[in-house]
């Protein structure tokens, strides 16, 4: 899911330097090339404490060597994000610490200065290594993405919730409102007045009704800005990606989110591993099979699989593909995996040469 190096890591620095990053404090750990711990340090998680650990880092590596070091950062786009800005402002190779396997996360103790320790050597060990996504314009579409995640969501609840207060209406108030859709459901609770029978009851309703209609319809407003500031984003990086069927401009947002920069991933077979597309080989024996990656970027493998959902509904090439894969035995689950394995080499090619 990365960038791959010419040689491994070990062979062209003289330490590494993996750090635990926290809220209040980074702990960093120097590591030789075999592994071994030089030395470490505890500093505020601060610019003046980044600005320290930077200038430590520069005494022990230096003492050792040629002073070639790389960073290995457990959480660099999440408590780690200003220390690595500072790094990459000082012209620091910056690398991504992989995730730890489940069985083996605590396995020998937990400690900051052992999670900075394991940082390092997860990276040493890495057949390729991540470099952490960009800030700029990719950032503010990570942002729009997902306000747009909690518009949405938020929406979807407050609906649900309006017509549940609706199901328990007076029957005048129900009697009102059935058969008009949704949207004139809600345009029409605007209105509600309260009545002066004195029921309370009924007042309270009506009541919440209209502030029930009127976030929704904020949350309209909300939603068609977003949608509007993510499309002039994604036409400023990559105008391109929207000329592809079944891309719009939120999914166009996510792989874009996804991807970062150019040279981030080594080829587009490492793209989709990241979006979870690429086959597992599941063969024993005498049968030969592969089964679905359920790993993964989940948020980007759901936009894929959007896309081609989409494709199958209105785009004949892709029709035609399916026609002629089900004639040949394959499922439609089979049909669908392949198709989001195309997609995901599409983009990437796509991305790469353009954006």
């Amino acid at each position: 899911m990365s960038s791959i190096l010419a040689d491994r890591l070990a062979d062209r620095v003289d330490a590494v330097i993996g750090v635990d990053t926290h809220t209040d404090t980074h702990t960093a750990a120097v590591l030789t090339p075999v592994g071994t711990v030089l030395a470490e340090i505890t500093v505020p998680a601060t610019a003046e404490g980044a600005a320290v650990l930077l200038a430590w880092a520069g005494r022990q590596t230096t003492a050792r060597g040629t002073g070639r070091r790389a960073w290995a950062l457990d959480g660099a786009r999440c408590h780690g994000v200003g220390l690595l800005r500072v790094l990459r402002a000082a012209g620091e190779e910056v690398l991504e610490a992989p995730k730890p396997a489940t069985g083996r996360r605590r396995r020998g103790g937990k400690s900051d200065a052992l999670d900075a320790t394991h940082a390092a050597r997860a990276v040493l060990a890495a057949d390729h290594v991540a470099t952490p996504r960009t800030d700029g314009d990719r950032e503010a579409l990570r942002l729009l993405h997902v306000c747009r995640r909690h518009y949405s969501d938020t929406r979807t609840a407050t609906i649900n919730l309006f017509k549940s207060v609706i199901l328990t209406a007076d029957d005048d108030l129900r009697t009102q409102l059935r058969g008009l859709s949704t949207l004139r459901q809600i345009q029409h609770a605007t209105t509600l007045t309260t009545t002066d029978t004195g029921d309370v009851l009924d007042q309270l309703r009506r009541t919440q009704l209209a502030t029930l209609a009127e976030q929704i319809l904020t949350l309209d407003r909300l939603l068609k800005a977003n949608l509007t500031q993510i499309r002039t984003l994604v036409d400023k990086l990559c105008p391109t990606l929207l000329n592809q069927p079944g891309i719009g401009p939120v999914t166009a947002a996510i792989t874009l989110t996804a991807w970062s920069h150019p040279g981030r991933f080594r080829n587009e077979a490492a793209f989709a591993s990241l979006a979870g597309v690429n086959p597992i080989p599941a063969s024993s024996g005498r049968i030969t099979r592969h089964r679905l990656n359920r790993g993964g970027d989940r948020t980007l493998n759901s936009a894929l699989h959007t896309i081609a959902k989409t494709r199958q509904r209105c785009h004949q090439p892709t029709k035609d593909y399916i026609n002629r894969r089900t004639n040949q035995g394959r499922t439609p689950a089979e049909i669908t995996r392949s198709l989001k394995r195309y997609i995901a080499r599409q983009i990437w090619r796509t991305l790469e040469a353009t954006a």
